[in-house]
């Protein structure tokens, strides 16, 4: 066997290519053909592809996952970096409310629209409260971390639910 075909042992970066030059038969005058093929990706490689193919197929429904945890590190940074912070968001916090109000006086609604303009009032002032105090004492103080939790999973299950509905 020549030594251009066998394997010496050599230990490769998974992702490196594999030149292989197979030994030459007949003509020994021919031209040599090389073959290229690149090493199979390692099991963690695969993982991580399937669950980033996974995450990129279903990226519309997983929105308020991806907001829940931007607001978690942007807060995380706000008490780290300027806790002064959530004097200015806490009376943001009201913003939703005054929506509601204003919306109920322009264009008054009945049954399931007063429902829903309240439900996303209401999730929406929660969630202004939660960066406030997140920002002044930290997303992990007390029971942020926990409400913060209990508030994506109503926000996820709203969003699959209003997603299916039209």
């Amino acid at each position: 066997m020549s030594s251009r075909t066998r394997a010496r042992g050599s230990k490769r970066a998974a992702g490196v290519h594999t030149v292989s030059i197979p030994r030459q038969r007949g003509r020994r005058r021919a031209q040599p053909f090389v073959i290229v093929f690149p090493e199979s990706p390692s099991l963690t490689r695969e993982a991580l592809g399937f669950i980033g193919r996974a995450l990129w197929k279903g990226r519309r429904a997983l929105a308020p996952t991806a907001l829940a945890l931007l607001a978690f590190a942007v807060t995380g940074l706000l008490h780290v970096m300027a806790w002064w912070s959530s004097l200015i968001l806490a009376p943001l916090a009201a913003g939703p409310l005054v929506w509601l109000a204003v919306m109920q006086v322009r264009r008054p609604g009945r049954g399931a629209v007063v429902l829903w303009r309240a439900g996303l009032a209401l999730l929406a002032t929660f969630t202004a409260a939660w960066a406030a105090l997140a920002a002044g004492f930290g997303p992990l103080a007390g029971p942020l971390d926990l409400v913060w939790l209990l508030m994506w999973i109503a926000a996820q299950t709203a969003w699959l639910f209003v997603r299916r509905s039209h």
